[in-house]
């Protein structure tokens, strides 16, 4: 994945987590925005890499706001032996960017979106928090319960996500750049990230809420966008993310590689060519309003 330059109408805004940690969120507030999208990247993946989205919601007159995950990017934090968090604290930053993003654009009706892991986050803010969001988008997201997978893939990633949290308990933290998968994580989120891939439930280290029963009092309207290709995100995942929303209008848009003029697009070949992607979700926006 190539580095890409922000665009020189996207604005830097530092946020501050309320243990002190700060990332960098870029804001791109085209003139007339009356609609914004905050968007969580996927595990592992700096906020940069989706400025290109940024500026294709700019071009539909959609405001975007890129979260910065703690531990990645320009994040003040490393995941380490003496450096640990969980969802817990990723879902209090998410907070931190809305609120920082709100401050910045006074008026703006906000939703809220991420890819991959980004939109499961997405959503376990939305149930955990009455978040003051209109609506949710999520591109490849499903549960990554290790049953929604058909062979050859479920064993092996069975064993993944059982060794994962072994990894990262030994090393001090989950090394990903080494290993080839996601970035360098915390132990905390690989623990809550892989138990949810085991059991097929979510849960939050050191909460003792029902997350479950809070998912399916989300009453946010949900877009699935979803890449036919993505090998990483089955139907059967999808599927199962969505049963967890029973409360929530619900649509789902399948993209082939064709509308990105692509040959293959999968789980990551999107963000090269993310037109389609804001087409779709400004689209979704304004049915809506």
């Amino acid at each position: 994945m190539t580095t890409i330059t922000l665009p020189a109408t996207a604005k830097p805004i530092l946020v501050e987590a309320a243990d002190g940690a700060t990332t960098e969120m870029s804001l791109t507030l085209p003139d007339g925005a009356r609609q914004g999208l905050l968007w969580l990247p996927a595990m592992g993946v700096a906020a940069r890499h989706y400025v290109p989205l940024a500026a294709h919601c700019a071009e539909q007159g959609m405001a975007c706001a890129m979260h910065e995950w703690r531990g990645i990017g320009s994040s003040s934090l490393r995941a380490g032996r003496t450096r640990d968090w969980s969802y817990r604290e990723l879902l209090r930053d998410i907070g931190a960017s809305l609120d920082a993003a709100r401050a910045a654009s006074p008026g703006l009706i906000w939703s809220l979106g991420g890819h991959s892991l980004g939109g499961q986050l997405a959503l376990l803010f939305a149930c955990q928090n009455r978040a003051p969001v209109d609506g949710l988008v999520l591109i490849g997201s499903g549960t990554p319960y290790w049953r929604n997978f058909r062979w050859p893939q479920r064993w092996p990633l069975r064993a993944a996500f059982t060794l994962a949290p072994v990894v990262a308990a030994a090393w001090g933290y989950y090394p990903g750049r080494r290993l080839g998968f996601g970035g360098n994580e915390s132990r905390g989120v690989i623990r809550d990230w892989t138990r949810s891939a085991r059991s097929g439930r979510y849960a939050i280290s050191g909460q003792h809420s029902d997350v479950e029963a809070a998912l399916a009092n989300v009453h946010q309207p949900v877009l699935v966008l979803h890449a036919r290709d993505d090998r990483l995100v089955p139907q059967a995942a999808i599927d199962h993310l969505l049963a967890k929303l029973p409360n929530a209008a619900r649509e789902q848009i399948d993209l082939d590689a064709a509308d990105f003029g692509m040959a293959a697009v999968g789980h990551f070949g999107w963000m090269q060519a993310p037109q389609p992607v804001a087409r779709a979700i400004a689209a979704w926006i304004q049915r809506r309003a």
